[in-house]
């Protein structure tokens, strides 16, 4: 009965669910707040009398307009995403990322996890992991989904993520920042000129992916503000310069 409920998968790994939350963490009143309060591990106040972890909360969103119809980035897309995939597997999901990729990848470093109160994975964000181990994952996607001569999923996975998906429905978000961009399986594709796309976090974390430049950056950030639209006039840039001296390198030993 929640506005989960007429969703497709689909809708809900291209964040185009229409939901009534709002994300604005500068707002007290956010619905990001409510959602951090249910999540949170630790022992709610005696007055408390909302819901208790994640799938609790999930259950409550209601909906706000037509599925389908515009993006709209929003955390409990991702939430809903690993019950999905939990379910469909029965597999917790710390448990099933550990062994179809963290395994495989052969990460330097455990990983970890945030989970609510009653012991469930934060799919939202909330993962601690190595730079490397991050970096890992980037090149898998930028192969195919091969690492190190051993497939971790098909390439037809990456290569969904790698074709983007339908920017008019991306730009009724109006992300100034990311003009003619679009949002595919959690990923926000740029559509520039090395069909680049990445993983985002709303502090600035990031795993840049260019594939014509060869390319993968791994960023860890900490940005006071938590808006990517603050600090990407000056990181976008700075990812395309660098995948521009790469791209030329690789014009050059070819030449050679």
């Amino acid at each position: 009965d929640s506005a989960f409920g007429d969703a497709t998968v689909r809708q809900v790994m291209d964040m185009t669910t229409a939901l009534q939350y709002s994300e604005d963490y500068a707002d007290p009143k956010a619905d990001i707040w409510l959602y951090s309060a249910a999540a949170s591990p630790m022992p709610k106040p005696a007055n408390y009398k909302g819901p208790n972890g994640y799938y609790e909360y999930l259950q409550t969103v209601q909906k706000a307009g037509k599925h389908g119809d515009a993006f709209a980035y929003k955390t409990i897309n991702t939430d809903a995403l690993g019950w999905i995939v939990s379910r469909a597997t029965n597999t917790d999901l710390a448990k099933l990322i550990s062994e179809k990729l963290w395994k495989k990848l052969g990460a330097e470093q455990d990983a970890y996890m945030t989970v609510d109160a009653k012991g469930t994975p934060f799919a939202g964000g909330g993962i601690s992991a190595g730079l490397r181990d991050l970096a890992r994952l980037g090149q898998a996607l930028l192969n195919d989904g091969e690492f190190n001569g051993q497939g971790i999923f098909p390439a037809s996975v990456a290569q969904s993520i790698r074709n983007g998906a339908d920017k008019n429905v991306f730009a009724k978000a109006g992300y100034n920042t990311m003009q003619g961009g679009s949002y595919r399986s959690m990923w926000w594709h740029f559509h520039n000129e090395f069909d680049a796309y990445a993983a985002r976090g709303v502090h600035g974390q990031t795993i840049y992916i260019a594939p014509k430049a060869d390319m993968v950056i791994v960023r860890f950030s900490s940005f006071p503000t938590a808006k990517n639209a603050k600090i990407d006039p000056t990181s976008l840039p700075a990812y395309e310069a660098l995948a521009s001296y790469l791209s030329a390198k690789q014009i050059e030993i070819y030449k050679k």
